[in-house]
Order: structure tokens, then sequence, then C-alpha cells
């Protein structure tokens, strides 16, 4: 297996180097998107009709939201759940986080504290302007993985920035693949955040179920959260009628500038980090030297024998990963804007930032060799709901003001109405549209008499 990375070195001297360039170019988006699973698709379209209870009763295999929703986590997940038994209670919540290692509950509170005060100071609710205003959204659900790995840092990236926008309701659904339910760390950091509302389901199911409004789990108004391709096509189809979602979330990405000063076992253990989450995440080293290039070969193939999770991380090199030496920084900079990354990682010492200032596209930037992707995962601050697939190209981070709506807020006086009235009605009348110019003239013709006076 290790001599089969070779062939994931791109160089300048390879008789294809273009063809495998623009190659990786082409998979990037399907690939960060979830895009070419058909019958995948079909199937998520299915179980979204049956949890919305859509179509005639007799075409469907359940008779209600709350069947359809244990049939399919018993279908996909193994456990058999009634209605009833969907929420963890209250108790099994404090249970969790009563038993938690006190150490790592340290770390999990000062890991919340960092998010809460990073999201505070970019909240745009903090800024006033009276043709504005903003209000949180009412009641949020999020999607935390479970099913390869527990991913309790997803709730606190996700529900910490909802809190700080002012969200009332926070609901957290996650696959029961644990013992028949959520893992107990990710049920701690529920509790440790005061969320109650927290159900043992995952899959499309959870997303059909918080969307639909038909069965235990009452809807939401937004989805956010990252998953598996099945959990982000339902988001896809939910926020075509339902609910609105974050964006769609695709397989771990991450990719590396690199310079001659680069430490090459550093950069192998960088794309090792997101190459384990799954055989279909995507890493790439991107630099201007040919012997490092070679260099971070020889330390992968070295270090990624040694991980617990070896052959997920083996796959996801072989199908999504690359490390391409380019003529110059320059030509690194273009690939890494084109490609628009979910992590971008510049490693070039001194000049990293300089680096950093000319990224137009990336979900989020690591600058200098002490700032590995693992820091933002936990730790940082912004939020590691990132976009893939090039996403980064036009969508961003999820933060603090994407739980918020903006209200315009429009108050003239009496005076200020006529000082634009001509405009305006000239404007309206341009387009055709008598009402409108009329009910401005209409506020300029002289009151009759014994009607309501300013």
């Amino acid at each position: 297996m290790n001599d089969k990375l070779d062939k994931i070195l791109i160089l300048p001297s390879h008789d294809d180097y273009n063809q495998k360039l623009e190659k990786l170019r082409e998979k990037k988006t399907p690939a960060g998107r979830f895009s070419g699973h058909d019958s995948e698709t079909d199937d998520v379209r299915n179980i979204l009709r049956e949890v919305a209870e859509e179509g005639p009763k007799e075409k469907r295999k359940y008779a209600n939201n709350d069947d359809a929703v244990a049939g399919f986590t018993k279908d996909y997940d193994g456990v058999e759940l009634k209605p009833e038994e969907f929420r963890v209670s209250k108790e099994d919540l404090k249970k969790a986080h009563d038993e938690i290692d006190i150490e790592l509950l340290e770390s999990i509170c000062q890991a919340i504290e960092n998010v809460r005060k990073y999201q505070t100071e970019i909240f745009i609710g903090n800024k006033k302007h009276p043709g504005i205003k903003y209000t949180p959204i009412k009641r949020i659900g999020i999607c935390v993985p479970g099913a390869s790995a527990p991913l309790p840092s997803t709730v606190i990236m996700t529900a910490v920035p909802a809190q700080v926008a002012g969200v009332k309701t926070i609901v957290i659904v996650s696959p029961p693949r644990w013992n028949g339910s959520i893992h107990p760390v990710t049920l701690a950091v529920c509790y440790e955040l005061e969320i109650d509302e927290v159900y043992r389901i995952g899959g499309a199911q959870a997303v059909a179920a918080m969307a639909s409004n038909k069965g235990t789990i009452p809807q939401v108004d937004k989805i956010v959260g990252p998953g598996n391709r099945w959990v982000q096509t339902a988001k896809k189809m939910v926020s075509q009628d339902y609910v609105a979602i974050d964006s769609i979330m695709g397989p771990s990405e991450v990719l590396i500038i690199a310079n001659e000063k680069t430490n090459p076992s550093w950069v192998a253990a960088e794309m090792l980090s997101q190459a384990e989450h799954a055989s279909d995440s995507s890493a790439i080293a991107v630099t201007d030297s040919e012997t490092i290039a070679k260099k971070i070969l020889e330390e992968l193939k070295n270090q990624a024998g040694k991980l617990s999770r070896a052959e997920d991380a083996k796959q996801s090199l072989l199908g999504f990963g690359a490390i391409v030496a380019l003529n110059s920084l320059t030509e690194a900079i273009n690939l890494a804007n084109d490609l628009a990354p979910e992590h971008l990682q510049i490693q070039c010492s001194d000049e990293s930032r300089k680096i950093a200032d000319k990224i137009e596209n990336a979900g989020a930037i690591f600058i200098g060799e002490y700032s590995p992707v693992a820091v933002g995962d936990y730790w940082a601050g912004p939020s590691h709901t990132l976009p893939t697939g090039r996403g980064a190209r036009f969508s961003s981070a999820l933060t603090s003001n994407d739980f918020v709506k903006s209200i315009s807020i429009i108050e003239y006086d009496k005076d200020k109405l006529a000082e634009s009235a001509e405009d305006i009605i000239r404007l309206a009348e341009a387009e055709g549209l008598d009402a409108h110019a009329k009910s401005i003239k209409i506020r300029q013709e002289p009151r009759k008499a014994g009607t309501q006076q300013d």
C-alpha cells in the first residue's frame, strides 16, 4: 500500500503532469459536495416522503412520521426505538456530564469559552443602525455526526454560535451508534451548554423529522451541521420546501502550501489529520520545490501505517490526495484559490502571512507552522463547520451571524416623504405601476376637512 502512494506525487517532470492537475480540479467539486450518487439520492427522497407523510397512504411503507423515523433508524443504524425513546432524558444527559473525565470537561469548557468569545466579537447583531433590526432564528436543529467517530466538538462549534445569536431553542440529533444511544461525551457537552432537546436519531430520517413537523420531533426553522452524504443530501432537499440550511458540507478537505523551508513531516501529519476522517476525505500539498514534494511523500509513507485509522487514511490519499510540485509559489496560490479548500494551511515560514494575504477562496486559513488545522477544529474560536467542494468560492464558515435574520426598518415623516415624492413617483410610473405612484401622490394632497391631521 505504501508503494501505491507514489502515484499521488505530481511533478513537472512527469509526462502527464498537466493532465493530472486537470483531473485534480475536475474531481474536487463533486467529491466535496457528494455529487454523482443517484441511487442514494432516490433513497433519501423516499425517506423524506415517508417521514413527511407525503403521497397516498396505501403507497407508503409506514403509517406515519414516527413509524418511519423508527423504521429507518432500525434499517440504517440497527437500533430499535419507540417514539417515546427518541429523546434522550435529562437524567441521561446529567449522568453523562457527572461521569465525564474532569480534565476532559475542563478542556471542553475552555473550548466553549474560546468559541463564545470569538463569536461574540464578530456578531453583527451587536451593531446598531436605525435602518435594520436583527432577530434570532427561534428554533434550530444541529446534525452531529456519530457513526464513524463521535464528534462532540461539533456541538460546541454549532450550538455556541447559535447561543451567541440568541437562538431560543437548539435541537441536537445524532445517530444511536454507542450502545443504542449517543456517545456520552457528546451528551456531556449538551448538558454543559444547557441543551436538553437531544434525539438519538441520525441520517436522512433525522433531517426529515426536523423539517416535517409531523411527529414527535417538532419542526425547526433552520438545520445546520456536517454529516455523511445521506445527511447532506437530505438537507439540500428539505431546504427547497421546508426549512433553511447552512450549506452542503462534504468530506473533509485540507490543502497545504509549502516551500523549501517547510518541515515535510509536519506537512505529512497535516495531510493525514484530514485523511483519517474517511476514505473520501481530501488532502493536498502544493509546493514550489520538487525536493520538498518527494520528502513529504516519504514522510506520508512513514506515518500513514502508524495511525489507528490507517486504512481509511490510505484510501483517502489514493483516491483524493495529491502532492503537487509547481514552478512557483504564485502558481501554488492560484491553484489554492481555484480549489477553494475547506482548510488551507500555509507552512512557508516567514512568507506565510504574505501568502495568506493573497488567498481569496478558503473556508479557513491556518497561518504558519504552529497553526495546525486541529487548533481550529477544537480550540481557536471560529467554527469548524466550513464549506467544501470549492464552496468557499461563494460561502463562508458557520458563524453567529448565520442564526439571525435582518429586518429592514423604514420610517419617514411627512416632510421627508415630501422631499422624495417626485422621484419615487417618477420611478413607479417608469415601471408602469400606477398604484405605487398613487400611494405617494395621495399623501401629498391637501387633507380634507374632518380627517386626522399630523
